[in-house]
Order: C-alpha cells, then sequence, then structure tokens
C-alpha cells in the first residue's frame, strides 16, 4: 500500500466507514486510493468544504460514532473551519484529513500553502503533520482515539507527494513509537462519597428542578426515574430537545430565549437545581444564584460549576451515574411542586396552540409547526438552522420516544440545518428526516446542500427527506433582536434578502416543490411532503412580523421595543403581530 491506501484502510480498521469531502490536487493520492477503498469507506461527494465538516458533526452527534471530513490544501482547509467549530462547540467527536503542499515546497510561499498547524491550532485537540510514511499510523491512531476520548476535533495534514510515497510501519527502533486500534470509555460512574453527597442535597429539596443536554440523550429512562422520585420538573437545553418525550407532563420543554414559560417559572421557583449532561451558557435563565442548592453531573470536570455555582459537582457519565444516584434519593411525597409545574405546562401548550391559530400575513410561521407535530413520523429525525426558525423548532415540535433532533448548538451558525440533515439520512436511510429552514440559511447554504441530496436520494431505502423553508424574505431573527435588544427598528438594507422561488428550484433538480401561502393547506401541505417518493422541498410564504416572544420579558425589552417605533419601517404589522401574540397569551386556557 502506499500512503493514501493505507490512510484509508487504518480508519476502516478504527470503524469509520464513511467520509464527507472534496476533491482537490492537495488531497490527490487519498482521493484516487479512496476510489479503490470504496467497499470498505463510503465518499460523500459535498458542494463546499464547510459541508463536510458540518455533516461529520452531524454524523457525531446523531450515531454517537466518530465523524469524518477531508479536504485538499490551503482553501479547502480553511473552508473546513466552520464545521469544525461547531463540533468543537457543542463536544463531538471529528477527525479531519487535509492535504498541504509536497515537503520540498514548504516555507517557500508556495501557491495554496496555509500554515495549517497554527491554522488548527485553535479548533483541534490534537494536529499533526506527517513528514514520513513511518509517522502515518500513529499519525491517524492518535488523531481518531483522542476525538472520541475528548470528544473534541483532531486533525491530520498530508503532504501531496507523502500521499504518494509507499507506506512503510515504523521501525523497531529508537525514536519509533508504535500504536494501535481500540476505543476506550472513561471511568463512568462517580464514587460513592460524592453520590451520597448528592442525595443528601436532592433529598432535602422540597421544590427541584432538573435542566438535562446533550449529555443526557442517551440516559432517557434513568432521567424519568430521577425525576419521578424527586416529583421534579426537567427543562431542556436546546441540544437535549430529543433527551426525553414532551408527551411527559412535568416536561417543561426548552430553556432560554428560545425557550417556555414553564422552563422560565421552573428555574425561578425551585429551592433545588439538579443539572445533567449541559452546559445552557445563559446564566440569567438559571436560578438566581444562592437561591437553590446544586448538584451537578457531567463527564467533562472541567464545565462543572461553571453557569451555576453548585454545592456537590460529580465527573460521570449521565445515565451510569444517575443509575447509581436513584436507590440514595427518597421518593418524595408531597405532589404540590410537582402539580403546579404540570398546569403550567397543560396551559403553556394550550397557549402556543392559540399563538399558532392567529391569523398572519399571510401565514404564521407557528402554525406551519404546529401542523408538522402531530404528523411526525415515528423515529423521525428533526434538524434545524439558526434564526428565528429555530424559536418554532424549539417550542412547538413535541419530541416522541424515538425521535432525533439536533443543531448548531455552541457556534448557532447559520447554513448548518440542511448539511446536518443529509449527514442524519446517510446515517439511518431508512428514517425520515425534516429540516427545518429559514430563508437566509437557504441561500447560504441550502440551495447548494440540495444539489447533493439529488445526487444521493435515489440510494436510500427510504427517500422522505423534507426541508421546510419559511420564506419570510427577513432575516428574522437579527431583526427582532434589534427591534427588542437594541431598540432599532428594521434596517432594510441589511435585513431585507431577495425573494427566491424555492420550491421551483427543487422541482428544477428533480426533486419536489411544495408550495403553501394559506392556513387552512398548511396541514393537506404537510400530507403531501411526507407521503412523497423523493426528497421535498416545502416553502411555507410567512409573515416576517410574528414576534418570537422571550418566555420573561423584562422592562428593559419593553422599553427598547417602544424606542423603536419611530424608525420601523414595517410598524403597522409589527404592532399588529405583537398585541396578537401578548394577548394570546394572557387569555385564559381551555378546559
Amino acid at each position: 500500500m502506499n500512503v493514501s491506501e493505507f490512510v484509508w484502510h487504518r480508519l476502516s480498521e478504527w470503524g469509520l466507514s464513511r467520509v464527507f469531502g472534496y476533491p482537490g490536487d492537495g488531497v490527490g493520492g487519498l482521493d484516487v486510493a479512496l476510489e479503490g477503498a470504496k467497499d470498505k469507506m463510503e465518499y460523500v461527494q459535498v458542494r463546499h468544504e464547510e459541508m463536510a465538516a458540518f455533516m461529520a458533526s452531524a454524523h457525531a452527534k446523531f450515531t454517537g460514532q466518530v465523524g469524518l471530513c477531508y479536504a485538499t490544501s490551503g482553501p479547502g482547509a480553511i473552508h473546513l473551519l466552520n464545521g469544525l467549530y461547531d463540533a468543537k462547540m457543542d463536544h463531538v467527536p471529528v477527525v479531519a484529513l487535509v492535504g498541504q503542499q509536497a515537503r520540498s515546497a514548504i516555507g517557500a510561499s508556495y501557491q495554496q500553502e496555509v500554515d495549517l498547524q497554527v491554522l488548527f491550532q485553535d479548533v483541534a485537540e490534537y494536529v499533526g503533520q506527517a513528514s514520513v510514511p513511518e509517522q502515518v499510523r500513529h499519525l491517524i491512531d492518535r488523531a481518531v482515539r483522542i476525538a472520541h476520548n475528548k470528544r473534541a476535533v483532531t486533525c491530520v495534514i498530508l503532504p501531496k507527494d507523502v500521499q504518494e510515497l509507499d507506506y512503510r510501519d515504523p521501525p523497531l527502533a529508537h525514536g519509533a513509537t508504535h500504536t494501535g486500534t481500540g476505543y476506550a470509555d472513561p471511568a463512568k460512574r462517580p464514587d460513592e462519597a460524592s453520590l451520597r453527597a448528592a442525595a443528601e442535597v436532592l433529598n432535602k429539596g422540597s421544590k427541584v428542578a432538573m435542566l438535562v443536554g446533550a449529555g443526557a440523550l442517551t440516559a432517557t429512562d434513568h432521567v424519568i426515574a430521577v425525576a419521578e422520585r424527586l416529583q421534579a420538573g426537567v427543562a431542556k437545553a436546546l441540544l437535549g430537545k430529543a433527551a426525553l418525550p414532551d408527551e411527559l407532563p412535568f416536561v417543561t420543554g426548552s430553556i432560554g430565549l428560545l425557550g417556555t414559560k414553564p422552563s422560565w417559572d421552573l428555574m425561578k421557583n425551585c429551592d433545588t437545581f439538579l443539572m445533567v449532561g449541559s452546559s445552557f451558557p445563559y446564566s440569567e435563565f438559571l436560578p438566581k444564584p444562592g437561591s437553590a442548592r446544586g448538584v451537578q453531573i457531567d463527564i467533562d470536570g472541567a464545565r462543572l460549576s461553571l453557569r451555576y455555582p453548585m454545592e456537590v459537582n460529580i465527573v460521570g457519565d449521565s445515565s451510569a451515574t444517575l443509575q447509581a444516584l436513584l436507590p440514595l434519593l427518597q421518593q418524595k411525597q408531597d405532589s404540590a411542586w410537582r402539580q403546579e409545574i404540570e398546569e403550567g405546562v397543560r396551559e403553556w401548550w394550550q397557549t402556543l396552540e392559540r399563538r399558532a391559530m392567529d391569523s398572519a400575513e399571510p401565514l404564521n410561521p407557528q402554525r406551519v409547526f404546529w401542523e408538522l407535530s402531530p404528523r411526525l413520523p415515528e423515529n423521525a429525525i428533526i434538524t434545524a438552522d439558526s434564526g428565528s426558525v429555530a424559536n418554532w423548532y424549539a417550542r412547538d415540535l413535541k419530541m416522541r420516544r424515538g425521535m432525533k433532533a439536533s443543531l448548531s448548538g455552541g457556534l448557532a451558525s447559520l447554513g448548518a440545518g440542511t448539511p446536518y440533515a443529509v449527514a442524519a439520512k446517510m446515517a439511518y436511510p431508512d428514517r425520515t428526516v425534516v429540516a427545518c429552514m429559514g430563508d437566509g440559511a437557504m441561500q447560504m447554504n441550502g440551495l447548494n446542500v440540495l444539489i447533493t441530496i439529488s445526487k444521493y436520494w435515489r440510494n436510500w431505502s427510504n427517500p422522505r427527506l423534507i426541508l421546510l423553508v419559511l420564506n419570510n424574505r427577513d432575516l428574522n431573527q437579527v431583526t427582532w433582536e434589534e427591534r427588542i435588544q437594541l431598540g432599532s427598528g428594521k434596517t432594510l438594507s441589511t435585513q431585507s434578502i431577495p425573494d427566491f422561488p424555492y420550491h421551483r428550484y427543487a422541482e428544477l433538480i428533480g426533486l419536489k416543490g411544495i408550495f403553501v401561502d394559506n392556513p387552512d393547506r398548511v396541514g393537506a401541505a404537510w400530507d403531501e411532503a411526507l407521503s412523497a417518493d423523493c426528497p421535498v422541498v416545502l416553502e411555507a410564504y410567512t409573515d416576517p412580523n410574528v414576534p418570537p416572544l422571550p418566555p420573561h420579558i423584562t422592562l428593559k425589552d419593553a422599553k427598547n421595543f417602544v424606542s423603536m417605533i419611530p424608525s420601523e419601517p414595517e410598524l403597522g404589522s409589527v404592532l399588529k403581530n405583537s398585541a396578537k401574540e401578548l394577548l394570546t397569551s394572557v387569555m385564559p386556557g381551555k378546559g
């Protein structure tokens, strides 16, 4: 084997079987070798290297495996960065392979020569560059092992001439090292003293609130058991949306700016706070420091007591730790706190339904999500992009057991929703995937990703992949941030974007397009999309001035809203829709 052939062979020995990438002369050897390794390494060709990195990140999120991407030297390697930062900030394992100019040209300001070791130093936990074939084995082994163990990004740089050399194992000599394959997880169960200290705090609490994140995605049953034992309410960070089914009456839904009123009330009224597998960033949505005794469980000790001053900090896997903690917890008998939580949740779902049914010009975006929620197939996978669409994804979609869902969390990058959907479909071709997109994200990345979908969809056992596009002609989240946070009206020059026929574009490349601008047709549009025999773009022509209200409106927010009025070019629509939302929020619930 030459070095390139060995690289794909070694990665397959680690169990990696899919790579997302784009070719180039800087990885020419890897390109040629990949063609010969098709029996063990599936290649997914993207339209832009950023999409390859996003797909690798999403693959890691949805499968729990190490994601893999590759790109050529110089510009291709640079293009990877945004998707790799997504993986870094959401703590998922991704290995990036990048090319480099020939060794003899390095340092000569050669064409496409970039100092890749410096470039990747911040985003990657480990960066190694090959100079001789004997290095390559340990570079690959360390990259995969470190990525898996630390849930981090790693990078291997392969100069183009090294890729074509004959591969040689390292010699049995001083200065050489001999690595091997094989995953090993860190110790997951904490010590008994930590468990007892946590139980002491939780048992004394009378109003327990839980917050779960991505680290609890595989701990559903244990989270439920602990919540029942403690008679707790449970809020979900955005990356933990699929950790618990929303049909449970004590699940308060998302937390934060995109969150729910029950989650706000839960955090502000509790006397004990249990945080599991989350590094949710916005401390203002957590209990006031000192108002609640805190216990936190996280696999990474560096993230303990990062957002709230916890009394007991436990390093451990969420599932294993909760399972060990459960026998030490006393069954709480007083159900008044739980009843208060459940009543708030019932009223909230009624509020969301009323908001969704409010009229808009021409279509209320909340209606689009409300109609989708009960129609989601079993085991569906949902992705979402950044922007106002994330508000409706976070609040209006009810997760059921067996579903998966994710988005760009810590980085909150625009344009991640469509590559996430492709990665989900590649990993689970038998499952229905729904991507929830705004028009800004579609214009940034989504239109190109549709070409990738058109290339591969016939290989999927279930062809159903639906891309919902909210066409509101506005970079909507930022527009509302300017209104509420800056007290400024919409700046048309920066916020208005072109009206583009997304459904017709889909038809041009062999996919199905559906357009809806009538609220009475939304349900039928979803039925048509979910029964189609090919991927679908469902374009919903929505009102940009339906406000994504935060769960709690501060006096500062209210003052900024008033300050915005003189400079708002779409004032009538903004005031009318805002009044409807506020009125709906205070109306008494049904039944």
